[in-house]
Parts: structure tokens; C-alpha cells; sequence
């Protein structure tokens, strides 16, 4: 049971992330100070993606697939790749741009956790992420 659950977080989060950038970028919340409210819906871009990706990564993690340097590099291109999607959505909602920069971000974040996940499974650094992987396999 527990291991489809990771399994269908990913397309779970995909809807969510489809359906918030279909709002206009103030529908949800908006803080009063503007300055601290467009720095914070900015660096949702380096977090957003880089979540995606760990969730296929954790998905992936669930099956009898061996997660290797080849998968782990498909799931950051589809995180990777749903983030151009997302911003091309975005640039048809009234109230809503899509800008290179914003792609930039995404991919940065996804690239940030990409490293970490890389150096966990195949370089036997961070011993933390690794457990956890491995305790996935077992979920």
C-alpha cells in the first residue's frame, strides 16, 4: 500500500502544481509587504521542481526498476521538462507570465537535488538520503 502512495504522489503534485499556475499568482495568498511576497513566490521555483523530481525519484525507488545514473537523469528531465510545460501554461493565464529566468529557476532546483540524490545512490556520500532511499526499496 505504502509504495503506491509514492508512486502516485508525483502525478498528485503535478495536478496541484498545473491547477495553482492556472490562478492568478495572487489567488492563493498574498503577504502584505509586495517585496517579501514576489521574493517568496520567486524562490518557489527552485522548490516546486526540485520537489517533483524527488518524488519520482522516491516513486522510482518503490519498484523493482534498479535506480541507476540513466533513471535518475529521466526523472530530472521530466521534473525538468513539466517545469517548461508549466511556464508555457502559464504564459496563456490572464495575470500570469512566463519568462526564461523562471525556467532557469526551475531546472536549478532540480539540478541542486539531482546532485545530492547522485552523490547519495552512486558516490556513498550522505549517508542519511541514502538510508532513506534504501528504505524505500523496502516500503
Amino acid at each position: 500500500m505504502g509504495k503506491w502512495i509514492f508512486r502516485v504522489l508525483p502525478i498528485l503534485y503535478m495536478g496541484v502544481i498545473w491547477t495553482l499556475s492556472s490562478f492568478p499568482a495572487n489567488a492563493v495568498v498574498e503577504l502584505p509587504d509586495l517585496s517579501l511576497d514576489r521574493f517568496i513566490k520567486e524562490s518557489m521555483h527552485l522548490i516546486e521542481f526540485a520537489i517533483l523530481y524527488l518524488l519520482f525519484v522516491f516513486a522510482m525507488h518503490t519498484t523493482n526498476i534498479p535506480f541507476s545514473k540513466k533513471i535518475n537523469l529521466v526523472c530530472a528531465a521530466i521534473a525538468c521538462l513539466y517545469g517548461v510545460a508549466d511556464e508555457i501554461h502559464q504564459s496563456f493565464v490572464p495575470s500570469r507570465s512566463a519568462t526564461l529566468i523562471d525556467v532557469i529557476k526551475d531546472v536549478t532546483g532540480v539540478a541542486i537535488c539531482w546532485y545530492f540524490i547522485d552523490r547519495a545512490s552512486f558516490q556513498k556520500r550522505f549517508p542519511r538520503i541514502s538510508a532513506f532511499l534504501r528504505f524505500l526499496k523496502k516500503v
